[in-house]
């Protein structure tokens, strides 16, 4: 019986330093150093709109999480051709019930 990793109870654990060159290799914005930066261009991946990924980390920073939350929920159910542009108007409809009561 060697000390195969493979046996190991660990297996799926990674170490700190192996997590943090896993995330510096993987294929992101260099330039988002802020959690709503992060937010704002997973959502424009998501939605299949890299084109207006500035507008999404505008909105990750300005408009409520749970309303941008719950359009994305909204959207990732639905079949929509135009992903982005049926999430603009979830979050228009959300932001309005919001205002309203």
């Amino acid at each position: 019986m060697g000390n195969d990793d493979q046996s190991s109870p660990q297996q799926g654990l990674f170490s700190l330093s192996d997590l943090i060159k896993k995330r510096a290799n993987a294929d992101i914005n260099k330039y988002v150093s802020r959690e709503f930066q992060d937010y704002g261009y997973r959502l424009a991946m998501e939605l299949d709109d890299e084109a207006h990924k500035s507008l999404y980390i505008k909105m990750a920073k300005t408009v409520d999480r749970k309303i941008l939350e719950q359009a994305r929920t909204f959207v990732i159910d639905a079949n929509a051709l135009s992903k982005a542009r049926l999430f603009m108007w979830k979050v228009k409809e959300l932001r309005g019930k919001v205002k309203t009561k």
